[in-house]
């Protein structure tokens, strides 16, 4: 199973412990929509919330040893809806930035 794909299986599971494992570091997650940034502890929170949840499977556009994109259509549980299309670095087998774009539906 790809970074990817196990990255979205946890997320859909809320399954910590792989995030954990998956995310390197120094992960830091970048919103495209405010410039600002977040990290690792600080997005599995976010996840486990359960605020974001996927409404179909993620589609992996590419992915190989060194970046990742996916396309995803997301729901907040304030009802918001947004198509999100998502890059990834990797760095030693794990996430270390991810960067978003998101289109409000």
């Amino acid at each position: 199973m790809s970074i990817l794909e196990r990255m979205n299986k946890a997320i859909e599971d809320l399954d910590t412990s792989t995030m954990e494992e998956i995310l390197h570091d120094d992960f830091k997650f970048h919103f495209h929509s405010n410039g600002k940034s977040i990290g690792k502890t600080d997005i599995i929170e976010w996840v486990k919330s359960g605020d974001v949840k996927n409404e179909v499977p993620p589609r992996i556009l590419f992915e190989n040893n060194d970046v990742g994109f996916d396309h995803s259509i997301v729901k907040f549980s304030d009802g918001k809806r947004q198509a999100v299309m998502a890059h990834y670095k990797f760095q030693d087998g794990k996430i270390i930035f991810m960067e978003t774009g998101a289109t409000d539906l």
